[in-house]
């Protein structure tokens, strides 16, 4: 896991480098809201969802060049989605990444306009990557846009799903979409961008299928298991919201036998791939054994 330690060290540098370009300073005005902005998208954090569009990308032999604004513009909707999921009317959250939130720091319309700029600077960072041609983009930017929709879907659809005992088919449709599709289009964006070939994408599509799934499984393990100090966000909030989750269905050992299951899935779809997919593979893990 070292190697993965100075890849996510890596990765999370040169990728807040290009954010730190892409995004206006807290001096451009509107100032409380560009300050809003960087607020919650320089929080901290490991830049998995990047580190993954790198990492994919550099598998099927993409330049780091070409990656890096793509990279960037899912960490921006990644982070918008942060943001508008802390607010009172969603999940009324206090604490993002060990530090107050958003809406707290700032107020709750600061907030939401600071979401849809991200989610507006997003795209247009696609839209004038120099280094990719325009049809790449164009691909690019209908499946982000894809992609957010389905998040936004999922968000709904657990909303909807509070207080209720949901099936376990609903459950996974929730995720797969509140937390997956992000993750989904991260990976497919690095193999697109990389020019990879069908059976590639559809492998690495099927790979990001289980990995988004894992995240979501190891997500609702760490809020019964773990402490607020520890995670950086309110422990329990499931709990408290009373929404189903998987350990609510197949308790803590049931839940973590379903995780090894889906790691075993994500694992072998890369062994379908004939590239070094070490990389990959260290990620899956990287997602079964994380501690917040």
């Amino acid at each position: 896991m070292k190697e993965l330690k100075e890849f996510f060290e890596d990765s999370g540098r040169i990728v807040d480098e290009t954010l730190d370009k892409l995004i206006p300073s807290d001096n451009f005005e509107p100032k409380r809201l560009y300050e809003a902005v960087r607020w919650s998208v320089f929080a901290g954090g490991k830049r998995f969802r990047p580190a993954l569009v790198l990492a994919v990308g550099k598998t099927f032999g993409a330049d780091e060049a070409k990656l890096l604004r793509t990279a960037s513009a899912i960490e921006m909707i990644h982070t918008y989605s942060l943001i508008h999921d802390d607010l009172p009317a969603m999940d009324n959250d206090d604490l993002r990444r060990g530090r107050a939130t958003c809406h707290v720091k700032f107020d709750e319309a600061t907030a939401i306009l600071a979401g849809d700029v991200l989610q507006s600077m997003a795209f247009r960072t696609i839209a004038e990557d120099e280094n990719l041609g325009a049809e790449i983009k164009v691909k690019l930017t209908a499946e982000l846009a894809d992609s957010a929709a389905k998040m936004v879907d999922g968000q709904q659809l657990d909303l909807d799903g509070e207080g209720k005992r949901i099936s376990i088919e609903n459950l996974e449709k929730i995720h797969r979409n509140k937390t997956g599709a992000i993750i989904c289009i991260s990976a497919r964006s690095g193999a697109i961008i990389a020019d990879a070939s069908e059976n590639e994408l559809d492998a690495i599509t099927k790979y990001a299928s289980s990995l988004g799934l894992l995240f979501q499984i190891t997500d609702d393990l760490l809020d019964i298991t773990q402490t607020t100090e520890v995670l950086g966000k309110t422990a329990g909030k499931d709990l408290t919201s009373k929404k189903s989750t998987y350990p609510s269905f197949y308790g803590i050992e049931g839940t973590r036998k379903l995780a090894e299951k889906v790691r075993l899935e994500a694992i072998n779809s890369l062994n379908k791939i004939e590239k070094d997919t070490r990389i990959l593979k260290d990620l899956v893990d990287f997602i079964l054994e994380r501690k917040k």
